[in-house]
Order: structure tokens, then C-alpha cells, then sequence
């Protein structure tokens, strides 16, 4: 039977293809290659001779990647893990060094459209929220289970939530809960006479995902990690979705391009520190206002682009 693939239409691929400085015969990384948009793309540029190495950690998105890039064979190499993991990965591989390493940070586009997933505070699902089905902790358990004051500190840590403490003590009053459309409803419930332009469950449902998912720990560690991997003018891109994604890409390319990292008042230089890369993007690099329009999902992307010093 002929799988039939979703619609997915990769952000800034423009952007992404220019600054990622491909060239045939090359060797890059997606460490989110999810439904393979980007690397198709990437693939069609770096060949002949060029290898690109994916990781995601859903294997059901990793399903439709393999269909997608069965043309480009051996050119390609699809691992299910998380990036976390990615120099172990990329040295398992003996993919090193590296001309390019792409993140497309967040949700995809499948993820929420798939109902069961639990993503959605539109559609009735369980609460899961998971981006690996091995993973142990879901949506659920963070729901029925934290004491409310955790809940609350979640939900203002990663979901930059202004009634997190308000939240908190309407999901502990209501418990158990066990579906995405009740969670949603006690948040609508709890923030009723509060006004906003956005869902009143929004920064709730980011925040546990964020959470389960350790989305800005592993997104620190990958980081880490990656200058150890690319070549000399290898080049680091982030795409991020929200601010603290965002705020940790930013302060993770200032601290490296930097020459110096002793606090503001040292007279003389005493941390030793050398420079590992340059930032190619000093200011954020933002989608379009007709991509915005062809793809609404693209309006918070926010690219930064770096290259690999000696």
C-alpha cells in the first residue's frame, strides 16, 4: 500500500538553503528533520556526493521522512533519538565534521494535526503531549499528579503564563482530568473574565509540553555539543518558535562568538576564552509578510545563523 504523505510545508526555506552555504558533496545535520522538508531540499542542493544525517525523536514523523527520501538511498541517514544525544549520534555514524547543523525547533505541523497526539486544545484527545512514545511522563500525569504549586511554576517557567498560580489551583480543584478539550475548559473557566487576543490555554498546553518533552534542557545540551562537530566555517542555524527557545539560542551564540566572558567590571581579561563562532545574523532573521500569509504557522519563526571559527 502507497503511504500517503501529509502536507508539510517547511519554514523559510529560502533562508535556510542561503544560509546553511550548501555546496555538493557537503555533510550536514537536521537535528529535527520530522517530515523531511528541509532535508529534501537539502539533499536536491549538496548532491552528487553530499550525506545529510536526521534525527528526530517521533518515530511516526521519521515514517514519513524514510518515504519521502527514499530517492536520495545511501546519501541519507535517518536516526530515531533525541538531538540531545547528538554528537554520541553523529560519532556512531562517523558523521564528523560537519558542514552545516539545521534546528527547526517546536511543534510540527503533524504533531498538532494529529488529534490522538494530544497537542490540541482544539480537538478531544488523551492528554499525552509526547514527542517519543518511550518516553514515560505524559500531559497526564503532570495534570493529575503535581502538586499545584509545581503545576503553577511550570506553567509561569515554560509557558510565560501570567495566572499560572490561578491555573494551577483550578486544575488541582477539578482533577482528574483526562482529555485535552477538559483541560482546556477548566483553563477557559479559570481566566473567564480574563481577556486576551490568544486561546486562554495556549501558554498551558506549551508549557507542559515543554516540559515533558525537557525541550530547553535538550536544546542547551545539543548546542553544546555541536560546535564540537562542525568544520571550520561549518555553519549552526536555530529556527525557534517562542521567546525562551529564542532567548537560549541568542545567549548561546553571544557567549561563543564572544572573545571575552569575565563580568563587566574586570579590568583585565582573566577567563580565557577563545571564540568558537562568528554570527553571521547579528539581528534576528524573520519570515517574510507573504510567507506569513501562504503559512500562518511560520509567523513566530525566528532564524539565527552562525559559522564555525578555527
Amino acid at each position: 500500500m502507497t503511504m500517503t504523505l501529509p502536507v508539510h510545508i517547511p519554514v523559510m526555506p529560502t533562508e535556510v538553503l542561503a544560509g546553511l552555504q550548501l555546496r555538493p558533496g557537503g555533510r550536514y545535520v537536521d537535528c529535527t528533520v520530522g517530515l523531511g522538508g528541509h532535508a529534501a531540499s537539502i539533499l536536491e542542493k549538496i548532491s552528487p556526493g553530499g550525506k545529510l544525517l536526521g534525527i528526530d525523536i517521533d518515530a511516526e514523523a521519521l515514517k514519513v521522512a524514510r518515504v519521502k527520501l527514499d530517492n536520495y538511498g545511501k546519501a541519507v541517514t535517518l536516526v530515531n533519538d533525541s538531538f540531545a544525544n547528538l554528537e554520541d549520534i553523529c560519532r556512531k555514524h562517523d558523521f564528523y565534521p560537519v558542514d552545516g547543523i539545521l534546528f527547526d525547533l517546536g511543534v510540527s505541523s503533524m504533531q498538532l494535526d494529529t488529534a490522538e497526539r494530544g497537542f490540541s486544545f482544539q480537538r478531544e484527545a488523551p492528554l499525552d503531549m509526547r514527542f517519543g512514545k518511550e518516553q514515560e511522563l505524559a500531559a497526564a500525569d503532570i495534570v493529575n499528579t503535581f502538586p499545584e504549586r509545581e503545576i503553577a511554576r511550570i506553567l509561569k517557567d515554560y509557558g510565560e503564563e501570567r495566572h499560572s498560580q490561578r491555573i494551577a489551583r483550578f486544575i488541582v480543584q477539578n482533577r482528574p482530568l483526562t482529555s485535552t478539550l477538559a483541560l482546556a475548559g477548566v483553563i477557559e473557566h479559570a481566566l473567564n473574565s480574563k481577556r486576551s487576543r490568544i486561546h486562554p490555554a495556549t501558554r498551558t498546553f506549551m508549557a507542559l509540553r515543554i516540559a515533558i518533552n525537557k525541550e530547553l534542557e535538550n536544546l542547551k545540551k545539543a548546542l553544546e555539543q555541536s560546535t564540537n562537530l562542525l568544520g571550520f566555517r561549518g555553519r549552526l542555524m536555530i529556527i525557534s518558535y517562542h521567546s525562551l527557545e529564542d532567548r537560549i539560542s541568542k545567549q548561546f551564540l553571544q557567549r561563543e562568538a564572544s572573545s571575552c566572558l569575565c563580568p563587566p567590571n574586570t579590568m583585565v581579561c582573566c577567563c580565557g576564552h577563545v571564540p568558537t563562532l562568528k554570527l553571521i545574523s547579528r539581528k534576528v532573521i524573520k519570515p517574510s509578510s507573504l510567507e506569513v500569509e501562504m503559512n500562518p504557522r511560520s509567523r513566530s519563526a525566528k532564524l539565527r545563523i552562525a559559522e564555525r571559527l578555527k
